[in-house]
């Protein structure tokens, strides 16, 4: 058995606790948390479970490195603490560890990953002799894998988009939307998400993932980017009041462009409540889907709706993109030291967890 550590116990830890404890090859080992309330706490109480796993979550992060765990779940946030992710994540990989995250933005395509960064990283994969695998949380595999194999079944591509439409009024992070995305913010404000150069700083690597895949060359990268205001003020069931006049929608691309036209495009569609916007595209049910359209012949359209605690498709999606990097671990402790991306990781089917809870 696979030791494993998850690191944070938000959105993404939680659904890592789950993935690690379902697992026929992994042991979930320790659980590190920020929040001192946290502390001593069972792993299962904080993963939602109904039943304990027997591992209290520390706050000790040296003493849960040293305990030398064989892979660590990074999971805490990467979008407002960079700098502290990067630093913890080179740490693990230090101590030996398999690390897969999803806080690396720049580490989705590592062959464009920034020299200095990627030259820490391999230095720490040396001394240690550990791996690194980045993916999405939106999720990553709807914005490299799924869409690669969905260019398999045309006879001809025009434009690859992959679109993640959602509505984040049950989204329970509410510094990232209020303050990172904008939601709720004078229409003046700059999100710093959507700040120019930062969807392609973030999304960027995925564009040059899916076209080193099939072949093409980049001419660039552009941005797009639409905002709407909200009509009137709307309530949200765990953020409170947004209020009218404020930012109640976003809509950007990232477009890969080949040959002068945008082929490769990377589509969000977020809206802090479903009246806003209601022109722009809309998932089939419910508040969320991400949805991969190739345009060629033929035409093929898929939409992937995940709901998890309690129905939730915020969590739904995080949950997919946990899976896809907890699914990777045994694969990674088996194979050499290194910088692994979406297109080194096979994909296997989840052999041992049918029927499991």
């Amino acid at each position: 058995m696979i030791a494993t550590l998850v690191w944070g116990t938000g959105n993404v830890g939680r659904a890592a606790i789950r993935a690690v404890a379902a697992h026929p090859a992994l042991t979930l080992s320790g659980v590190l948390v920020h929040d001192p309330k946290k502390v001593g706490r069972d792993a299962g109480e904080l993963a939602g479970l109904d039943t304990e796993l027997g591992v209290a979550a520390s706050d000790n992060i040296e003493a849960a490195l040293a305990a030398g765990p064989r892979a660590v779940v990074y999971a805490a946030s990467g979008d407002i603490r960079p700098f502290e992710a990067f630093t913890d994540i080179v740490r693990a990989l230090r101590a030996g560890a398999v690390v897969v995250t999803p806080a690396l933005y720049a580490f989705y395509d590592h062959r464009s990953a920034p020299t200095d960064l990627r030259d820490q990283v391999l230095e720490a994969i040396t001394e240690g002799g550990g791996s690194l695998f980045v993916s999405g949380i939106d999720p990553g595999w709807g914005n490299d894998v799924l869409p690669l194999l969905m260019t398999g079944l045309a006879s001809s591509v025009d434009v690859v988009r992959c679109q993640e439409i959602f509505d984040y009024t049950t989204y329970d992070q509410p510094d990232s939307v209020r303050y990172l995305v904008g939601m709720g913010q004078p229409m003046d404000y700059q999100p710093p998400m959507i700040a120019p150069g930062v969807p392609t700083m973030v999304w960027g690597g995925q564009i040059r993932l899916m076209a080193r895949a099939l072949g093409a060359e980049l001419d660039e990268i552009r941005e797009t980017l639409d905002r709407r205001a909200l009509d009137s003020t709307v309530g949200t069931e765990r953020m409170g009041e947004f209020e009218a006049g404020t930012q109640g929608a976003v809509r950007f691309e990232v477009q890969g462009i080949i040959g002068g036209e945008p082929r490769i495009v990377i589509e969000h569609v977020t809206r802090i409540h479903a009246s806003c916007a209601p022109d722009w595209p809309t998932p089939p049910t419910g508040d969320g889907a991400h949805r991969v359209i190739i345009e060629g012949r033929p035409r093929i359209e898929v939409s992937i709706e995940a709901t998890d605690e309690d129905g939730n498709r915020s969590a739904g999606g995080n949950a997919t993109a946990v899976g896809r990097l907890v699914g990777a671990i045994d694969w990674l402790a088996a194979a050499d030291p290194g910088l692994y991306d979406a297109l080194d990781i096979p994909l296997r089917p989840a052999v041992g967890i049918l029927g499991k809870a």
